[in-house]
């Protein structure tokens, strides 16, 4: 027979803050600490009741159901039964209305800062010598998300206009801004897939307080526009963009500096565009001075590629071309962070049926991504690696391997099992594929049922009367 154990108020909090540090499943209690989650609750505002699913242990069962390949509530609800069943505690209920209620109960802002918290004190925390020539380089890049087909997403995130009502699902469209060095989501803005205002440059505006003092902004050429660069120039950040298709290059004009390099000034459009307001427009100078590069990109088996990139970093010596070109060839890193959310995650498709839940299922994804991203760091520092030599999936299997036991081990092991699981994490190693070149095509066919090309509620109706 169990026997619950009955604490008093104080040690009531202290036992769940304990409960919260193993439950996480995370390595060590400074990945994200009960404090650290304490402290944005409190700020927050979000008022502490002793109840099974209090505020820390939603947050870690929350962080649980993310990271487990089984998304659904019932398994993360069995995972903590498992675990109160391991320390003596009384069993709750495998019903999962209580757990679902306390993911309503927690407000968007509290994941909203933990993820922004954790982004960011990783890339104060990190080494200098995994940044690029002793400056944060932060690398911005857009996806879509899909979710379940309720009137309630559906108003909020309209589905494509290419498909017929009942037959497509909501997208919601997510701009995310990453850090080159540790990987890490600093913050996303989101919103529908169309609309007014609701395309990626629009969304990235209001991510501009996130650049600081002597950042590099790296972005691929949809945002290479004169007033975006002049709104980021304007904070003391520089940029390095593909340059916009529209725009025309003579590397016969300006200050030449060498072959396919040159100094030359960009005007600013006569015209105000509709979403910037007239003191904004009239602050913005006359005219930018802007570094454009030929770069080519040779390969083995064809002709070399060309790209013509634009920076505001506009000394040759202290950044020379070839520089500029291996930079600019890491912002692949933001689609492949971008791949590690959506396929390794899973947070392509989403499960929550409002527009609310769907938005708090995006950021304890994005947290649970930035966490990885800590072990990854911790693992990267141990074995004196960057962090970008160390796989994503590798590590998040790694964890999903040692989560049962970092929950239920002694105080005492934890230690040598986190020095272990450190260990694995650096191991798993991104290997060296330059060039490579893969076709966006599936080889494995689906099978041969046909298209839903009618709301299913009339196919159902149609499929009993036929039966």
């Amino acid at each position: 027979m169990v026997h619950r154990r009955i604490l008093p108020p104080a040690r009531q909090v202290e036992s769940l803050r304990r409960q919260f540090a193993q439950a996480a499943g995370l390595p060590f209690a400074d990945i994200l600490s009960a404090t650290q989650v304490q402290e944005v609750l409190s700020d927050c505002q979000v008022p502490f009741r002793e109840r099974i699913f209090a505020p820390l242990i939603t947050v870690s069962t929350f962080l649980s159901q993310v990271l487990d390949p089984d998304h659904s509530m019932r398994q993360a609800v069995a995972r903590l039964i498992a675990y109160r069943a391991s320390l003596g505690m009384a069993s709750c209920s495998p019903d999962t209305r209580a757990y679902s209620k306390a993911r309503q109960r927690l407000p968007e802002k509290v994941w909203a800062e933990l993820t922004r918290r954790t982004g960011s004190d990783l890339l104060l925390e990190a080494p200098a010598r995994w940044c690029w020539r002793g400056r944060d380089v932060k690398v911005v890049d857009g996806s879509t998300l899909s979710m379940p087909d309720t009137p309630a997403n559906q108003q909020a995130y309209p589905q494509s206009s290419q498909q017929k009502p009942g037959l497509g699902f909501p997208v919601l469209r997510i701009v995310a801004l990453f850090s080159l060095a540790v990987g890490t989501v600093l913050d996303v803005a989101l919103g529908p897939r169309k609309g007014k205002q609701t395309g990626e440059t629009a969304l990235f505006r209001t991510l501009h307080h996130h650049l600081a003092d002597r950042d590099v902004l790296l972005a691929d050429r949809y945002f290479c526009g004169y007033f975006h660069v002049a709104l980021v120039h304007e904070r003391g950040a520089d940029v390095v963009m593909r340059l916009h298709h529209l725009r025309h290059v003579d590397f016969r004009r300006g200050r030449r500096l060498e072959a396919g390099d040159h100094l030359i000034h960009w005007s600013k459009p006569p015209h105000r565009p509709d979403w910037m307001d007239e003191a904004v427009y009239a602050r913005l100078p006359q005219t930018l001075t802007m570094r454009e590069l030929r770069i080519r990109v040779p390969h083995k088996k064809c002709r070399s590629r060309t790209i013509l990139v634009a920076t505001t970093l506009l000394d040759g010596d202290e950044y020379p071309k070839r520089s500029i070109a291996e930079l600019y060839r890491q912002r692949w890193h933001a689609e492949l962070d971008l791949r590690s959310l959506k396929t390794y995650l899973q947070m392509d498709v989403l499960r929550c049926q409002t527009p609310v839940m769907v938005r708090k299922e995006i950021w304890v994804h994005l947290l649970a991504y930035n966490l990885i991203r800590k072990v990854m760091a911790q693992a990267a520092q141990e074995h004196d690696l960057p962090p970008r030599r160390i796989s994503f999936k590798g590590t998040l299997q790694t964890l999903n391997a040692f989560s049962d036991h970092l929950r239920t081990c002694a105080p005492q092991d934890l230690k040598p099992l986190c020095r272990c699981l450190l260990e694995a994490v650096a191991k798993h190693r991104v290997g060296n594929r330059p060039d490579r070149v893969e076709p966006r095509a599936k080889k494995r066919r689906a099978k041969p049922y046909p298209l839903l090309n009618r709301p299913r509620s009339q196919a159902r109706k149609a499929e009993i009367r036929a039966g």
